[in-house]
């Protein structure tokens, strides 16, 4: 907490702003966005590293924060300050930091995966400056952050070799995604059957709750999508960069329609039980990985048709 309280003492709205912007890149929907992207338009191997990444880490980070139940700074201590544009967003308990869990791993496995000097650059500054900006703004600890950090890059390199193997063995890919999900269903059993402490707070456990059902919908998704997109699909990632522009602008645009529009329908069907997330986010990924695509060959059809005029 004295580094926090550090922080606190240089803080001013010029630097409220800039951390207030930077934080954002460590969540869910810049993961998801940049993890599309990659696999749309750069490359589907690197899609998956990112996205594997992501979801083994963001299971491990959710099982420590339940397991642990470390509140956040300003409940354990009443008299600190945070910067209120960053409350809403602080969900869930403390230990570890999800948004750095996100960011490190996100950008160090692109670093890792591209060769390209101002790229890597690039990512390791990001993937700096976003988990202090968790301590800038009050909602974590250097604790939280610290273990974050060494979650996030243990994964990077671990998983690198498996995602090589699993590019060339469809096979490895296949084990490895059966590994996942049953992490994921492990994951879920655990939030609901464990007997936690009867002060555990509703808001960080349905938080958890909720987490858990995203993470087994995104997992189950790939399980259906992977092998779809493998033997049938297959598409093509080069793309002339006018065409990668229309495809990230129109799929991203689906897909947050999809995950915005899926909520209210799912929630109701399922009486507001997590499990709506569960659908939801399985939809989305079946959707980008093997039927979005299918629209690509259009893309470039119509292209051909307009550059013979």
């Amino acid at each position: 907490m004295e580094f926090l309280k550090l922080l606190e003492k240089i803080r001013n709205p010029f630097f409220d702003f800039i951390f207030s912007l930077i934080t954002y890149c460590g969540d869910e929907i810049v993961f998801m966005a940049i993890a599309i992207i990659l696999f749309w338009c750069v490359s589907k191997k690197e899609g998956y590293y990112i996205l594997t990444v992501g979801f083994v880490g963001t299971i491990i980070n959710q099982f420590l924060k339940l397991t642990f139940r470390i509140p956040r700074p300003w409940v354990k201590d009443p008299s600190f300050t945070i910067v209120e544009s960053a409350r809403e967003a602080a969900t869930g308990y403390s230990f570890p930091s999800g948004h750095t869990q996100n960011s490190v791993g996100t950008f160090c496995s692109i670093a890792y995966a591209f060769k390209q000097k101002w790229l890597r650059i690039t990512c390791i500054v990001f993937a700096i400056l976003v988990p202090f900006s968790r301590m800038y703004l009050g909602v974590h600890t250097p604790l939280d952050v610290g273990v974050s950090i060494g979650i996030a890059l243990v994964l990077v390199f671990a998983l690198r070799p498996i995602m090589d193997k699993a590019d060339k063995n469809p096979t490895v890919m296949y084990i490895f995604l059966g590994s996942m999900l049953l992490m994921a269903v492990l994951f879920v059993l655990y939030v609901e059957l464990y007997k936690f402490p009867a002060d555990i707070d509703a808001h960080n456990y349905a938080s958890g709750l909720k987490n858990a059902y995203t993470l087994l919908g995104a997992l189950l998704g790939m399980i259906i999508a992977y092998p779809i997109e493998n033997k049938y699909i297959n598409f093509e990632v080069k793309d002339k960069w006018y065409i990668n522009i229309i495809k990230v602008a129109l799929g991203l645009g689906l897909v947050l329609g999809i995950k915005a529009g899926l909520k209210p329908l799912l929630n109701l069907i399922f009486a507001g039980h997590a499990v709506a997330n569960a659908f939801r986010y399985m939809l989305i990924v079946i959707f980008a990985v093997c039927v979005y695509p299918l629209l690509f060959p259009v893309f470039r059809k119509i292209d051909n048709k307009l550059c013979k005029k």
